[in-house]
């Protein structure tokens, strides 16, 4: 493995770190010793790249560096290629819309032979069983969630019985035909998965929920027992 290649993997194990990872467990990952890792972190550092840490302490990357496009793998590209038409096949209109928007974007970076491998690539998303989605507009959902915003939604269970809740909303699942906004619910105070077609209507509220959904997500994951993607 040359050096530069050595350093894009370590640029790519730590932005898959949401807290600091210690130098011990990198260098064991990259095969190499604490002070090659050491050296690569300050070559990182020097050419812009925001890791912060300290030996000991261990070490993560804040947001503001880029890799370059032309440095995306074969794999990588097919990657994105293939869940970019998943989405724009299987998600709601405004997140298809916004795939093939990025896609499109990622292309018009692309060195020539990488873009002619991004429109050649031979991975396609075969057809689904039809989406049962109802009225809900899912853009409304993924904005509260953004904005840490409670909703207002008239909810009809499995025996068409209606009623008004307000929830803090903090994920959203995309299941073969069904929407689900998973979240906190006041009145049974506790965490709810609500079909999006059972959402008979919904009123974004300027009012934000007490808990970070960062926070709200890991407690579900434990309760529900469901691991990180």
């Amino acid at each position: 493995m040359s050096r530069a290649e050595r350093l894009l993997d370590l640029l790519q194990l730590l932005r898959r770190q949401r807290t600091p990872v210690s130098g011990a467990t990198l260098s064991n990952e990259l095969g190499i010793s604490l002070r090659t890792l050491y050296r690569d972190i300050a070559s990182l550092q020097a050419q812009g790249a925001r890791v912060e840490g300290e030996p000991g302490f261990g070490y993560v990357l804040r947001p503001g560096f880029t890799l370059p496009p032309l440095m995306f793998s074969e794999d990588e590209l097919e990657a994105l290629v293939l869940g970019s038409r998943w989405v724009a096949h299987r998600a709601d209109d405004r997140l298809g819309l916004a795939a093939r928007d990025a896609l499109a974007k990622i292309a018009a970076v692309l060195p020539a032979d990488l873009r002619d491998d991004l429109d050649s690539t031979t991975l396609l998303v075969g057809p689904g069983e039809p989406i049962v989605t109802g009225s809900l507009d899912l853009g409304a959902v993924r904005q509260a969630i953004r904005g840490e915003r409670k909703l207002i939604i008239t909810y009809r269970d499995l025996k068409d019985a209606e009623s008004t809740r307000t929830i803090w909303p903090f994920a959203l699942g995309f299941f073969d035909r069904v929407r689900v906004v998973v979240a906190w619910c006041e009145l049974r105070q506790g965490f709810r998965h609500f079909r999006a077609d059972r959402i008979a209507t919904l009123t974004p509220s300027e009012e934000g929920y007490p808990r970070r959904r960062q926070v709200l997500l890991r407690e579900w994951r434990e309760a529900e027992r469901v691991d990180p993607q």
